[in-house]
C-alpha cells in the first residue's frame, strides 16, 4: 500500500469514527426522549389519565393483536380500555405498566421499539397481571407518538426477567 492510499484509508476511518460518535449522540438523545415517552405512558396508566394516554398515540395509529389475530384503529382499542382508566382514576382499580426492551432502532424522527410490557392491576382486592411481547412504531412530530402497537404474544415472567 502506498502512502497516499494509506492516508486516504486513515482519513476514511477517522471520518467513520466521527460519524459514529455523532450517531451515538443522536441515538442517546433519541433513547432519552423515548425513555421519557414510556415513563409518560406508565404515568397515564397509573393515574387513570385517559386523555394523556390517548395523547401518546398518533391520531391514525393502529393496534395489532397477535393474540386475537386482529388489527384495528387505536380509537377502537381506546374506547374499549376507557372504563379501566375511569376506574383507576376513581380509585376502584389500581393499574400499572412497565417496559423492557430488546431492540431499539431509529433516527431522530422515527423509532422501532421491541420488548415486553408487564401490565398489572388490582380490582376488588384481587391482583392480576400479564406480560406481552410487543413492538411499537413511533414517529416524532414535535413529540413522540405511537403509530402502531403490535401486541405480538403472551410472554412469561422468565422472558421478562431475561431482559435488562
Amino acid at each position: 500500500m502506498n502512502i497516499k492510499t494509506y492516508l486516504l484509508a486513515l482519513l476514511f476511518l477517522c471520518s467513520l469514527k466521527g460519524y459514529s460518535q455523532n450517531n451515538d449522540s443522536r441515538d442517546n438523545d433519541r433513547l432519552a426522549e423515548l425513555n421519557e415517552f414510556w415513563k409518560e405512558v406508565s404515568r397515564t396508566i397509573e393515574e387513570g389519565d385517559f386523555e394523556g394516554y390517548a395523547g401518546t398515540f398518533h391520531e391514525k395509529a393502529t393496534l395489532v393483536s397477535g393474540i386475537s389475530n386482529k388489527a384495528y384503529p387505536i380509537a377502537t382499542a381506546l374506547a374499549g380500555w376507557k372504563k379501566d382508566f375511569v376506574d383507576t382514576r376513581s380509585g376502584q382499580r389500581k393499574s400499572s405498566v412497565a417496559f423492557k426492551f430488546n431492540k431499539r432502532l431509529g433516527d431522530p424522527s422515527t423509532a422501532f421499539e421491541s420488548g415486553i410490557f408487564y401490565y398489572s392491576y388490582e380490582l376488588d382486592g384481587e391482583k392480576n397481571g400479564y406480560y406481552i411481547h410487543f413492538d411499537g412504531l413511533l414517529v416524532k412530530e414535535g413529540t413522540w407518538k405511537m403509530m402502531m402497537e403490535y401486541q405480538k404474544s403472551a410472554a412469561t415472567k422468565e422472558d421478562w426477567d431475561a431482559l435488562k
